[in-house]
Parts: C-alpha cells; sequence; structure tokens
C-alpha cells in the first residue's frame, strides 16, 4: 500500500466517503475489505488494533512535518464521566494502533491521497500512566461542570481538541445545565505525533514498529506509578528553594565560573533533569507533551527586565495555515510551561535566590489575544509586510509583541513570494511575565 494510492486498489462502483474520518473508513473497505462498523472496541478486533490514517505536509526542505493532532474520539460528556480510564473508549480503541501516514493534498479526492509510512504504534507503558492522568484530569473538569473551560494546556500528551467552528455545535454537560461546552474530542498532541514521526524517519524505513523498544527516560514508570508527572519534577526543585542561585550550581556541579548567558537555564536544566538527560527541553517527555521549561528573573524591585522569547516565525507555514487552531503558535502558546522563578534580593546586587517553579498555561482570555496577534502577523505576512514597522512592538502593552531574537539577524527566512525576508521571533512582553508571575504569587498567597 506505501507509495501507492487507494485508486490502485478500488474497484468500480465503489462510492467515495466524504467528511472527517472518511479516509479511515475507505482503508478498512478498500484494503482491508472490512466493513464500517461503530463498534467501541479497535477496529482489528481480534488484534486489538486501532486503524488511523494521518496527515503529513512537506516543508520547504523536502521534509515531512505532522500536519495535526491524531483525533482518537469524540467525548460524549454526559457518558465520558461513567467509565474510569481502563473502561473508556479511549483506552480500549487505542492501546495498539496501525498509523497510517499520508501526504496531505489540498482538494484531492481520497482515492489519490498517496500513503507514505505505516507504524504499528503501542502506546509505552509509561505513556500510558502520564496518558491516564491526563484522561482524569479531563473527567474531573467535566464532573466539576467545566467543559467549556478545558483546554489542551491541561494535560501532557492527551489533548482535548475542538472540533468544529467557534460558537457552532454546543454540547450539553453534567452538573452544569446553564452552559454548554463546545465539542471536544480526546486526540494525541502534535508534539505527541512528531516524535512519532521521527521515531519512523530515524528508522531509515517505512514500515516500522515501537513495540520492545526501550528509551533513556528523564523520568521512570516505576515512579509513574506511585506520582504524576508534575509532582515527580517539582519535588527534585524542593531541596533548591529559596537557596542561593551559586550555592545550587555548585551543589549540582554545573560551571558558571564564565558567567555564561544561559547560566539560569543550566542550573534550572541540572535540577529538573536530576542527571537523566543533558537537556529536559529535548527529553522524550517533554517534547511528547510540547512542554517547555523557562526560567525568569525578577529584580528586587519586582520588574521583570527581560522579555520572553520563542522560535522564529515560519513565514510559509502563517501564509498557508488556514485555521488559527491549526497553527504552530496555537500550538506553542496552548501547549505547557513550566517556569523556574529566581527573586533577587537586594536591588542591582544580582544576588538570586531559587523563588518558584511551577507549571503553567496560557488562559482562554490570552488565547483570544493570541489569535489577534497571529491574524495580524498572517495579514502583514500576505502583503509582504515583513519588518518592524508593522508588527506588535513591546510598548503597545498588548501581552504579545514581534522583533528579532538576535540584536544583527542578517541571515533571511523563505517568505510566500519566494524573495525572503528578516528573521522575526514570538515574543511575550516582559509586563506579561510579570502578570504571570504576580497571578502565581495570589495563588500561593490564597493557597
Amino acid at each position: 500500500m506505501l507509495g501507492n494510492t487507494l485508486r490502485n486498489f478500488v474497484w468500480e462502483g465503489y462510492e467515495t466517503k466524504k467528511g472527517k474520518g472518511s479516509l479511515g473508513q475507505m482503508v478498512e473497505n478498500i484494503f482491508f475489505l472490512l466493513e464500517t462498523n461503530n463498534y467501541a472496541g479497535a477496529d482489528f478486533s481480534d488484534a486489538g488494533m486501532e486503524l488511523k490514517c494521518t496527515p503529513l505536509k512537506k516543508s520547504k526542505q523536502d521534509e515531512y512535518l505532522i500536519k495535526e493532532r491524531l483525533v482518537c474520539n469524540m467525548i460524549n460528556y454526559c457518558e465520558v464521566v461513567k467509565d474510569d480510564f481502563e473502561h473508556s473508549h479511549f483506552y480500549l480503541k487505542c492501546q495498539l494502533m496501525l498509523l497510517l501516514f499520508y501526504l496531505h493534498q489540498s482538494n484531492s479526492d481520497n482515492l489519490d491521497l498517496e500513503f507514505i509510512f505505516s507504524v504499528l504504534w503501542k502506546l509505552p507503558k509509561k505513556d500510558l500512566l502520564i496518558i491516564k492522568h491526563d484522561y482524569e484530569v479531563i473527567i474531573d473538569k467535566i464532573k466539576q461542570g467545566k467543559a467549556h473551560e478545558l483546554s489542551e494546556g491541561d494535560t501532557m500528551y492527551l489533548g482535548a481538541c475542538r472540533k468544529g467552528q467557534k460558537g457552532e455545535s454546543l454540547m450539553k454537560q453534567p452538573n452544569n445545565p446553564d452552559i454548554d461546552a463546545p465539542r471536544r474530542a480526546f486526540s494525541l498532541k502534535m508534539a505527541y505525533m512528531r516524535t512519532v514521526l521521527e521515531f519512523v524517519v530515524k528508522s531509515g524505513k517505512n514500515t516500522v514498529s515501537n513495540v520492545g523498544g526501550a528509551k533513556s527516560e528523564l523520568v521512570s514508570t516505576n515512579a509513574l506509578l506511585k506520582h504524576s508527572f508534575d509532582d515527580i519534577i517539582l519535588n527534585r526543585f524542593l531541596p533548591f528553594l529559596n537557596m542561593p542561585f551559586e550555592k545550587i550550581a555548585k551543589r549540582k556541579s554545573v560551571n558558571i565560573s564564565n558567567n555564561p548567558k544561559n547560566k539560569f537555564a543550566m542550573v534550572s536544566n541540572a535540577i529538573a533533569a536530576s542527571a537523566k538527560c543533558a537537556n529536559v527541553n529535548r527529553s522524550e517527555e517533554f517534547l511528547k507533551a510540547g512542554l517547555t521549561m523557562k526560567t525568569i528573573r525578577v529584580q528586587a524591585n519586582g520588574i521583570i527586565k527581560e522579555a520572553m522569547s520563542f522560535e522564529n516565525i515560519d513565514y510559509i507555514e502563517v501564509a498557508e495555515c488556514e485555521d488559527w487552531i491549526e497553527s504552530r503558535l496555537y500550538e506553542l502558546y496552548s501547549s505547557r510551561f513550566m517556569f523556574v522563578v529566581f527573586q533577587e534580593q537586594n536591588s542591582g546586587k544580582e544576588d538570586y535566590v531559587l523563588d518558584d517553579v511551577f507549571f503553567w498555561t496560557m488562559p482562554p482570555k490570552d488565547l483570544e489575544l493570541a489569535e489577534v496577534y497571529w491574524k495580524h502577523i498572517k495579514d502583514n505576512v500576505l502583503a509582504g509586510h515583513i519588518s518592524e514597522s508593522y508588527w506588535w512592538k513591546g510598548a503597545d502593552k498588548k501581552k504579545f509583541h514581534v522583533r528579532p531574537k538576535a540584536q544583527k539577524a542578517i541571515d533571511l527566512a523563505p517568505t510566500p513570494d519566494g524573495k525572503g525576508a528578516k528573521k522575526f521571533c514570538y515574543w511575550f512582553n516582559n509586563d506579561y511575565v510579570r502578570e504571570i508571575v504576580e497571578n502565581r504569587r495570589k495563588e500561593r498567597l490564597n493557597a
């Protein structure tokens, strides 16, 4: 099947199916000669294996990229609260999946989509423990009558992604008859699917399996049987709270004698990694979750001098992405962050101590502003207006801005018109970072 399309296998008279999920049904019918069913269990019931088709796109460098999260099953708010994880629709269907990656082509008939890779993917035991916790976080929110407040940033690997357009397809939820909630589905996040694709590409084969594979780990399976991922990581910081930065560096054998620019990140990484990996942001768990650790320095007067930088803007991706929820910026800003806060004790002395460590997700109202920010960037990219004079600036006090990461950025990034343009990146304003820290401190005082 790989390297082919369904048109090579279809028989005369077969009625092409339309809509989301239709490609998977067609693969079942045409290639595997299975009848479509609504059975709660896996598609291949004897093997306990679910079939999932998921799209790829190609970059300008001719590399395959994940196009979207992997939707697993719709969430019926009133029914899903009745089952524990081990009896859930998700668990019964998705422990073992045959993932068929195909190349997305706009406006193409499903029969003409080319299949590139096949992966027999068994959710590793450790991943299942994290996913179980994610599932329980989602279910707890639904039980509280807060299904309308669900966010993909609530969880690590398993998300509750929006289905349908904003304001459409609202559903009843338990314990809150006055507020209907947007339709959502359980899904494996784009960050998680990116690691699956990386696993395939690194294998050098177009058909692979992860069954029986083992990896180095930031957090052990045994530890996850006793504690949540968040608690394990946060507990690594507890012995160092209120300790001077230099003393922590010495305790963790981090060489800061040359006063490196990233010394606070180096020390934070040494604590979080606990000698398990070189860079927590590149660890298996952080990559699968799309989780990012960032350090924040608060001066003695409460001011946060530095804005927070993110990745460079991919002008091609921005121009081609039609839906905010499918954009790279949405994935980035709706993901979870782990903030490590260092507090200066005396003004101008730079005598920082480790003050706090916490996980954070962007509030919905700020994510709505981020959508406006993204649309403004998109409109300017499409108009060819890629320069400082067009972007949001820090002085505008809009929480986000655009500027180069380096003072003298000379490399050009590809643009839709083919001319190339100066590299700019996404930023949090320093006053927005201060707002995040102050809100966290209020939470601690009220706890």
